[in-house]
């Protein structure tokens, strides 16, 4: 049902296109991305944005700021937990993303069919990164992803990971600013709309191009 409104809402706002190419991931093709991990018991200054931020539990009311973006997947509606929200200093959201521990393995299996590695005790998962495009361009996700990590130790979390593809290098660049670092690479085939996820050691090739990619840029 979740899925079903989430293309109607597409449809409403004339993304054939990303419903079309959707469609055609499904058929066949083979995504790759690398897990990152940040290790919240070593020594790390965490960036900051362009506006002063802080960070607190996403309520109800924030709604309001998000549900026209499009931009839970249905996180909310599942009863998700640990949603946190950066805003600013009038308390308005700017940013919002999901910490989800090793207690709720279950949901994250039975939400993302096997997206992501069942969590050890002492790990937790952070996904579903969303800037609203007002803030866009002020630094805020890797100040305010950083500092999220951070709340891990509230659930007993020593190591955080997230996931990215190979190729969104903005993103990849943010999660480093964030204290991340690849550990494993995600490689997820679909063929006739079935998919298969495998997790694997990163090869010595991605590696370097990841290395390459979030080189300074010379000026």
């Amino acid at each position: 049902m979740i899925k079903i409104k989430s293309i109607i809402a597409l449809l409403k706002k004339g993304e054939l296109k990303f419903i079309l190419k959707g469609i055609g991931k499904r058929f066949h093709s083979e995504v790759l991305a690398f897990g990152l991990k940040r290790d919240l018991t070593v020594d790390f200054e965490n960036p900051n944005a362009l506006i002063e931020l802080k960070i607190r539990p996403f309520n109800a009311s924030d709604n309001d700021y998000f549900r026209d973006e499009n931009s839970n997947l249905g996180l909310v509606e599942a009863h998700i937990e640990n949603c946190y929200v950066a805003v600013n200093t009038d308390n308005e959201p700017c940013y919002r993303q999901w910490l989800m521990g090793a207690s709720q393995n279950e949901k994250i299996k039975g939400f993302f069919k096997g997206s992501f590695p069942v969590l050890k005790n002492n790990e937790a998962l952070l996904e579903a990164a969303f800037t609203l495009p007002t803030f866009r361009g002020k630094r805020i996700m890797p100040a305010a992803m950083a500092r999220i990590s951070e709340k891990g130790v509230d659930i007993g979390a020593r190591y955080i990971i997230t996931f990215v593809d190979i190729n969104n290098i903005p993103s990849l660049k943010g999660c480093k600013r964030s204290g991340f670092n690849p550990y494993v690479l995600r490689i997820e085939k679909w063929f006739l709309f079935k998919r298969r996820i495998v997790f694997t050691d990163i090869s010595e090739k991605l590696l370097a191009k990841y290395n390459k990619d979030l080189m300074p840029s010379k000026k």
